[in-house]
């Protein structure tokens, strides 16, 4: 057993020493692609491009947003309408275009480094409504799904985002503050609750489905996303706006092989990587990959809300974060620890809870980490303006 055990251990030293750094060429090359990414809204609501580069693999920066383009949409007919980046931020906007549905469009980007692109001329495909939101919670989960439907067989490939936002609250409700002004704990006023709070994200995945093997243009409870019954989201309030998008053969097909590459790789199992072949081209180099795939249609969405009288009773919120109480009293004749010094001398993240009181009155605060009691540090007290 002695002569394994050093056998192993000089292998194991071996294996060590002689291990070298892979580095594929890909993760350094200095290629740099353009990425478009939105669609050409055709209906009564803003068009909204993103303007980006692919950065590489090991750079630090995982966003470069272009600055500072010229994007023009184009129709067949000679009309132009210019998208404008307002905020700095490489997506480029326009209100409202209300396009007509018997010409066809382009999108024509010059950036400011003198390259020129130019996407394919599309139809505008309309984009039927939403049916309805709905959800099934099943082995702990609730399972959001959609339906929808048209009635001229027409639409046959879809496309979904949306964005949540649910009303939370932190573990403990903080009803004191420590003013460092005045070194003194203060009751906190309606205005300083931070108890209550909002918070918002966006799909990072790609949801598809197709009825094109059907003989009817029906989905029915297309699966949108899951969400744990424990989860904050679900605590009071939560709310999600779904977008729904019409989509070409060839923008399925596109959406099709980027879902594949990004997220269905990673084993031996899995799919392999798919050229993406989209519908607008670098107008100097027809070689250079141009990342994105351009719709025009009328975006259609539907909101719904759910409160926690949806989950099953007796449903405990799993908080992402540990949570510990302690305490502090006053120094008085008969010899108790000053709070205020106690709680001025802990680290900062230390924020007062309750009172604590005795015969004479207020003795003491309990006390907690700021992430349990400030739900401010993830989320916002300012209501949205279609929360109800």
């Amino acid at each position: 057993m002695k002569m394994f055990g050093k056998a192993s251990c000089i292998l194991l030293f071996t294996l060590v020493c002689c291990r070298k750094p892979f580095n594929p060429p890909v993760i350094s090359s200095p290629g740099s692609y353009l990425v478009v990414e939105g669609v050409i809204n055709s209906g009564n609501d803003s068009t909204n491009i993103k303007l980006s580069k692919t950065v590489r693999l090991d750079s630090k920066s995982t966003v470069s947003p272009v600055l500072g383009a010229t994007v023009v949409i184009e129709s067949n007919t000679g009309n132009s309408f210019n998208l404008l980046d307002v905020n700095s931020s490489g997506t480029y906007s326009s209100g409202p275009l209300h396009l007509s549905a018997s010409q066809t469009y382009r999108l024509k980007i010059n950036t400011n480094d003198g390259n020129q692109y130019i996407s394919d001329f599309i139809a505008v495909k309309p984009t039927p409504p939403i049916d309805s939101i709905g959800y099934v919670i099943q082995n702990g989960v609730m399972q959001l799904y959609i339906n929808t439907h048209d009635p001229s067989n027409n639409t046959r490939y879809y496309r979904w985002d949306y964005d949540e936002t649910w009303l939370f609250h932190s573990k403990y409700e903080s009803e004191y503050f420590l003013d460092t002004t005045t070194n003194t704990i203060q009751p906190r006023t309606l205005a300083q609750n931070v108890y209550y709070c909002f918070a918002s994200d966006a799909s990072s995945n790609i949801i598809l489905n197709s009825t094109a093997k059907l003989s009817q243009d029906i989905v029915y409870q297309s699966p949108l996303t899951q969400i744990p019954i424990t989860s904050e989201k679900l605590e009071e309030k939560y709310s999600i706006l779904v977008k729904q998008y019409a989509l070409t053969d060839g923008a399925y097909k596109f959406y099709q092989n980027l879902k594949t590459n990004t997220e269905q790789l990673g084993s031996v199992f899995d799919a392999q990587p798919n050229q993406l072949n989209g519908n607008i081209h670098d107008v100097n180099n027809a070689n250079k990959p141009v990342i994105g795939y351009l719709t025009v249609t009328n975006v259609q969405s539907k909101r719904i809300f759910i409160t926690n009288a949806a989950l099953p009773k007796f449903t405990v919120t799993i908080y992402p974060y540990d949570c510990k109480e302690d305490s502090a009293l006053y120094v008085n004749k008969h010899g108790y620890n000053d709070v205020q010094n106690e709680l001025i001398n802990r680290p900062i993240v230390y924020i007062p809870t309750f009172a604590i009181f005795g015969f004479g009155g207020i003795i003491g605060y309990g006390f907690s980490t700021s992430v349990c009691v400030d739900c401010t540090l993830r989320g916002t007290t300012k209501m949205p303006p279609f929360w109800k």
